[in-house]
């Protein structure tokens, strides 16, 4: 269990680093065409192109509403990922069905955590249950935020855009938006948390954490990227409503009738 508390501790100082190397390294006033992206290195060419490509064509659709081809870029980046998230979901429901047996092994070595690590990794290999799937998710988005980033800094056109009187290409005045962005991001992870933490321990306060993080980097972010991540967490919000309450509330009700 250790190790696995340990990789997911990485995972978050990864994050923490990740974002805050991007948020000193791109100058605030640094725009480009987006042709312009093309003569750039492999990351700006092959991946930021597209984004930025792919987001001046949406905001075409909608009158040049970047809004709008944010909320519909992230619809389609979250619709792409969900097969990602129904195996995590099943991942969690495997882990419920295998807490008597793992709490069977913690009681048979309590006196000795090696093997009762060995153990129980064997139980995750035998019902082939992956602990880590929640994880999943989580690293497929961090390459599209990473893009969005930069297509954001980069686009001129995206920062001059507005939404309630906010300009995406700056911070969100009155911690509007970070403070949206954190309240979305505790609402989807109180409702995963009874299902994470009842496979990993240690998650609750990882899930915890991230409400805070969100909140701190949206501060000085584009105010672009909070808006990304309010769209992306009521996505998830829904998503897991059906997923999680929706599924937990039919199984109690089939429970009372029998």
């Amino acid at each position: 269990m250790f190790r696995n508390s340990t990789k997911k501790w990485l995972l978050v100082v990864g994050m923490i680093l990740l974002v805050g190397l991007l948020a000193g390294c791109a100058p605030a006033d640094h725009t480009m065409e987006t042709e312009d992206l093309l003569k750039g290195n492999f990351w700006e060419k092959y991946v930021v192109y597209y984004f930025a490509t792919t987001l001046d064509s949406f905001a075409g659709w909608f009158g040049g509403s970047y809004v709008l081809a944010i909320l519909l870029l992230t619809i389609i980046v979250r619709t792409l990922i969900l097969p990602l998230t129904l195996k995590q979901y099943r991942s969690s429901k495997a882990m419920q069905a295998l807490q008597p047996q793992m709490a069977e092994i913690k009681k048979k070595y309590k006196d000795n955590p090696q093997k009762q690590q060995e153990e129980t990794m064997k139980l995750f290999q035998t019902h082939q249950v992956n602990p880590m799937a929640g994880c999943l998710p989580i690293l497929v988005q961090m390459p599209v935020f990473i893009a969005l980033y930069n297509a954001i800094y980069w686009n001129k056109d995206i920062r001059t855009d507005s939404i309630f009187g906010f300009v995406l290409g700056e911070p969100s005045p009155w911690y509007f938006l970070p403070i949206l962005a954190a309240i979305t991001t505790f609402v989807q992870s109180k409702m995963m948390q009874k299902q994470q933490t009842q496979q990993m321990p240690g998650m609750g306060m990882i899930m915890a954490i991230f409400p805070v993080l969100i909140f701190v980097m949206s501060t000085s972010f584009p105010a672009a990227l909070p808006l990304y991540w309010v769209f992306s967490n009521t996505y998830t919000i829904v998503q897991n409503y059906f997923l999680y309450v929706r599924s937990s509330d039919k199984g109690k009700k089939e429970v009372l009738a029998k």
